[in-house]
C-alpha cells in the first residue's frame, strides 16, 4: 500500500480545486460542534431528564469544550499565528472563524456555570444533596476540613513563592491550581507578592463529608474551598488576602511527521511526555479574581483577553461526572436497564453453532447485550478447534475482557495477530502500553498504517471444523469496549457469511503485509474506495429521480463535513431525491435552502445513549441497499484512515432501517431540525403523541417507564 502526507479533518484533499467548493452553501465545522455542545447542555436544563442526569450532561458538555480547545482551537490558532488569511471552504477567514468561536464559546460557559448555580445544585440541595461553600460551614464542619486538610492534602502540597529564584512554573493542561496574593515578610525578611499551589492529581476534586458532619444523607465540598480555607497555613508570618483558582487549557494535539520517523511508536511515546506542556489556548479563573492577577497570569501563558474565562464555581466542572455514581439515588437517575440477551444465548452453546445457523447474528447495542460480541473472542481463545485470531483495536478500555481473551488464545498456541491503532487521539498512552503487553504475550502486534488511522471494527476468527477451516467474523459500528458498548448506541454482526469473511481477511492481510488496494467483494474500503462509492450511490439516486422515478437516501452518522459528499446531496436535492440525515454532532451541510437543498432534512438526536451507529440506506428503485460502518462522511474518515462498510440484505436491512433510521426521524422529545439559518429547533409534540427513539428501544428489548 503506497502512503500519503495526512489530511487533517477539515481540509480538502489535494485533487480538490478549494475554487470548485468556494461557493458552496457550506456551514462551519467549528461552530457546528459548538451548537452540538449546546444541545447537550440543553438536556443538562431539560427537566424531563432525572436531577443526577442533568448534573452528568453538565460535565459532558464541559468536557466537550475542554478538547475542542485541545485540539480545534490549538489548531486554528497556530494559523492565525502562521499568518493564513484565507478564507476556508466555508467562507470564513481563520480570524472569523476564531472570532465567532470566542463567542459562542463564552456565552456557553456563561449559560454553564448559571445551570449549575441557579438550577442544578437548587435543587440537589431540595434533595439533601449539598455542596457546601465556606459561607455555608458551621463550627464543626469548619473543624472537620481542617482536620482533613491537615492529614489528607496539606503532606502533598508544595507552596511556591515567586521570584527570581523561583519562576513562574510549569503549569500542566487542565490542572487545578490556586495564585495567592500575599502580604508582609517572608522568613528571610523579603517583600512577599505571588505564590502558587498546584494541586496534585492525586488528590480528588469533590470530597465527600461525612452526614454526621454536615447534616445531610450526601454532602460534598470542593477541593478549591478547602485549600482556600486552609491556605494560610502554608504560609506562615505571611498575610494570604486573595486566593484564586485558575486552570490553563493546553494544545493536547500530537504531531508526528509520520513519513520521516524510522518507529512510529518511539516518535509517539517522545511527543506524549510534551502533551501537558503544549502551549497555551485557555484560562479559566475565578470571577472574583482582580484584573492586574488576571493579567499577570495571561502574561505568563501568552493569551490574550479573548482567551480568558473568568468561572463563577470551580473550574474544572468536568470533575462532577463521577458523583451520580457516588450518590444512591435511583429516582434521580435514569431507570435501570439490562440489556437483551437472546434465549439461544442463555443455552451455553457453542457460539460458533449459532453463527452457524443463524448467519448473519444482528445486535444493537446497548439495548441488545454485548456478550455474543465477547462470547466469541472468550470462545475463540479456548476452543481447541480454533486455530487463528486476528482483531484490530482502537479504543478497548482498561482490563479488557478482549486483551485477555487474546494473551490467553496466545498462550494456547494460537496464532493471534492485532492491528493496535496507535494514534486514537488521548487514547495513545494507553494503546502503546497495550501494545507491550500483546507482544509480552507472544502476539503479533502491528501498529496499522504509516499516514492512515486504522478505524475499522474487525475481528476473524479460524476454526478447523470436518477437515476444513471455516472463518467467523465480528464487524461493528463501535469500539472493542464492554463499558462503552453499555452507553452507545452500535451496531455488532457476527456471520461466517464466505464473502464477508473472506474480504475481511483480505483486510487483515492487506493492514499486516501492505498489499495493494483491494478487489472486495462485499465490503466497501476506506481509503479507496467509500467515498467514491457513496458518491455513486447519491449520484444514482439523482438519476433515478430525474428519470421521474423516486429517489431516497436516508444516513445516519457522528459528522458530515465531505464537501464532496455534501455536493452530491445537494444536487440530488435538486434532482427531487428525498434527504433525510440523522447527524448527532457536526453538520456542515445547510438543508432547507430554495433551489438548493429543499428536499433534505437533517436532525439531531441526543439522550441516555451516545448515538454512535453509522448507517447509509439508498432506495434504488425498491431494491435497497444498507450498509453498517465504521466512517462518518469527512474527509479524514474516506481519505486518511482504514474504514469498512458492511451491506445487509434482507431482514437484517429492514431490521436496521427501522431501529437506526426510520423511528430516529420520529423522535419528537429529544431531537432537534438544523434549519437554513444553520441553527438547531428542538422538536416538540405539540398534538402528535411524544415519541422518543431511544425510550421506544428500550421498551423494545427490555421493558421501562417512559421518559415524559
Amino acid at each position: 500500500m503506497s502512503t500519503k502526507k495526512s489530511t487533517s479533518s477539515g481540509s480538502l484533499p489535494e485533487r480538490w480545486s478549494r475554487r470548485q467548493y468556494q461557493g458552496l452553501a457550506l456551514g462551519n465545522r467549528e461552530l457546528s460542534f459548538l451548537a452540538f455542545d449546546a444541545r447537550v447542555l440543553a438536556l443538562a436544563s431539560d427537566p424531563q431528564v432525572p436531577l443526577l442526569e442533568r448534573l452528568r450532561f453538565l460535565c459532558i458538555s464541559s468536557s466537550n469544550l475542554d478538547e475542542f480547545f485541545e485540539i480545534r482551537v490549538a489548531g486554528l490558532l497556530q494559523k492565525i499565528e502562521g499568518g493564513m488569511e484565507g478564507a476556508g471552504i466555508d467562507g470564513l477567514s481563520p480570524a472569523q472563524e476564531m472570532e465567532a468561536i470566542t463567542r459562542d464559546c463564552h456565552a456557553l460557559v456563561i449559560q454553564q456555570y448559571q445551570l449549575l448555580n441557579d438550577v442544578l445544585l437548587p435543587k440537589l440541595a431540595k434533595q439533601d444533596i449539598r455542596f457546601f461553600t465556606r459561607q455555608s460551614w458551621d463550627a464543626k464542619m469548619q473543624e472537620w476540613i481542617k482536620d482533613f486538610f491537615i492529614s489528607d492534602i496539606a503532606p502533598v502540597l508544595s507552596p511556591l513563592g515567586l521570584d527570581p529564584a523561583h519562576p513562574f512554573p510549569r503549569i500542566t493542561n487542565k490542572s487545578l491550581s490556586f495564585i495567592i496574593d500575599l502580604r508582609g515578610q517572608d522568613a528571610f525578611g523579603r517583600d512577599s507578592g505571588f505564590a502558587l499551589v498546584r494541586a496534585p492529581r492525586s488528590l480528588p476534586r469533590v470530597i465527600r463529608v461525612p452526614s454526621e458532619i454536615c447534616g445531610v444523607r450526601d454532602g460534598f465540598v470542593f477541593l478549591s474551598s478547602i485549600v482556600h480555607s486552609q491556605i494560610h497555613s502554608l504560609f506562615s508570618g505571611m498575610d494570604p488576602v486573595g486566593v484564586y483558582q485558575f486552570k490553563v487549557t493546553r494544545n493536547s494535539d500530537l504531531y508526528v511527521s509520520e513519513e520521516e520517523v524510522a518507529n512510529l511508536r518511539r516518535a509517539l511515546e517522545t511527543e506524549l511526555v510534551q502533551r501537558n506542556f503544549g502551549r497555551a489556548v485557555r484560562l479559566e479563573v475565578a470571577a472574583n479574581c482582580p484584573n492586574r492577577i488576571v493579567k499577570y497570569l495571561q502574561k505568563q501563558f501568552k493569551l490574550n483577553d479573548d482567551s480568558v474565562y473568568r468561572v463563577d464555581g470551580p473550574v474544572n466542572l468536568n470533575r462532577l461526572f463521577a458523583i451520580p455514581d457516588e450518590i444512591d439515588r435511583p429516582d434521580l437517575k435514569y431507570p435501570s436497564f439490562t440489556p437483551h440477551v437472546a434465549n439461544v444465548f442463555e443455552s451455553g452453546a457453542s457460539i460458533f453453532e449459532h453463527i452457524a445457523q443463524r448467519s448473519p447474528l444482528l445486535f444493537h447495542h446497548p439495548y441488545e447485550s454485548y456478550m455474543p460480541v465477547i462470547e466469541l473472542i472468550r470462545q475463540a481463545a479456548s476452543d481447541p478447534d480454533v486455530l487463528a485470531i486476528k482483531q484490530t483495536l482502537y479504543r478497548t478500555g482498561h482490563e479488557s475482557v478482549f486483551v485477555s481473551s487474546l494473551m490467553e488464545a496466545s498462550r494456547a498456541g494460537k496464532d493471534v495477530t492485532v492491528v493496535i491503532e496507535l494514534r486514537a487521539r488521548f487514547d495513545e498512552e494507553a494503546n502503546i502500553e497495550l501494545a507491550t503487553r500483546l507482544q509480552e504475550a507472544g502476539i503479533q502486534v502491528v501498529y496499522g498504517v504509516v499516514g492512515f488511522k486504522t478505524h475499522a471494527k474487525m475481528l476473524l476468527v479460524v476454526r478447523r471444523e470436518k477437515h476444513k477451516l471455516v472463518r467467523y467474523v465480528h464487524v461493528g459500528t463501535g469500539n472493542y469496549h464492554a463499558t462503552t458498548a453499555r452507553a452507545y448506541t452500535d451496531m455488532s454482526m457476527l456471520t461466517n457469511n464466505k464473502a464477508i469473511t473472506e474480504d475481511v481477511n483480505r483486510v487483515f492481510t492487506q493492514l499486516t503485509g501492505l498489499g495493494q488496494a483491494l478487489n472486495l467483494k462485499q465490503l466497501v474500503q476506506a481509503p479507496f474506495a467509500l467515498h467514491k462509492y457513496v458518491i455513486e450511490r447519491i449520484a444514482n439516486e439523482t438519476r433515478i429521480a430525474k428519470d421521474g422515478g423516486q429517489g431516497h437516501v436516508i444516513a445516519r452518522m457522528n459528522s458530515l463535513v465531505d464537501p464532496g459528499v455534501i455536493e452530491a446531496l445537494y444536487k440530488a436535492s435538486q434532482a427531487g431525491v428525498r434527504v433525510e440525515l440523522v447527524i448527532r454532532g457536526i453538520c456542515m451541510l445547510k438543508p432547507g435552502l430554495p433551489k438548493l437543498s429543499e428536499n433534505i432534512r437533517v436532525v439531531s438526536v441526543l439522550g441516555r445513549f451516545l448515538e454512535h451507529s453509522r448507517v447509509f440506506w439508498f432506495l434504488n428503485k425498491g431494491k435497497d441497499q444498507l450498509f453498517i460502518s465504521s466512517a462518518d462522511w469527512m474527509p479524514r474518515n474516506f481519505f486518511n484512515r482504514v474504514e469498512i462498510a458492511v451491506p445487509l440484505e434482507d431482514q437484517a436491512l429492514r431490521r436496521v432501517k427501522e431501529e437506526c433510521l426510520d423511528i430516529y426521524l420520529q423522535d419528537n422529545m429529544f431531537a432537534w431540525e438544523l434549519n437554513a439559518q444553520g441553527q438547531y429547533e428542538r422538536l416538540k409534540p405539540d398534538n402528535d403523541a411524544p415519541f422518543s427513539a431511544q425510550q421506544f428501544l428500550i421498551n423494545r428489548f427490555g421493558g421501562g417507564r417512559v421518559l415524559h
